[in-house]
């Protein structure tokens, strides 16, 4: 498990720091199986995590959602039949902030507690 996982978001502001590409280049490794994708001229962190039916996808989403609001950082959500899709990225600053690899990392981590 990733050390991420036991840190918090702060409050990002318009005019903080993108990870730079070295940091990312560290960061990721903290997360594999997450990808970095540019999707509309933003770079985002994407995994699509599988479920034997809907219900557990949906029990995961809520909680998802929960540590969303206790981090005060929230990523779109994509809910399906046995399935979820996690998009983290940084609002206010249009890209990667450290916020949203700690966010992989306990969306990570919660995963672990649903099958």
């Amino acid at each position: 498990m990733s050390d991420l996982v036991t840190e918090s978001c702060e409050a990002c502001r318009a005019d903080a720091p993108k990870v730079s590409d070295e940091e990312l280049a560290e960061l990721i490794k903290e997360i594999p199986n997450w990808q970095p994708i540019t999707e509309d001229n933003i770079l985002r962190l994407r995994r699509t995590f599988e479920f034997k039916d809907y219900l557990s996808a949906l029990e995961f989403t809520k909680s998802i959602a929960q540590m969303s609001e206790e981090e005060g950082h929230h990523p779109a959500i994509l809910l399906e039949w046995g399935s979820v899709e996690i998009t983290w990225w940084s609002h206010k600053i249009k890209g990667l902030h450290r916020n949203d690899f700690i966010a992989a990392a306990k969306t990570d981590s919660i995963r672990e507690t649903i099958k």
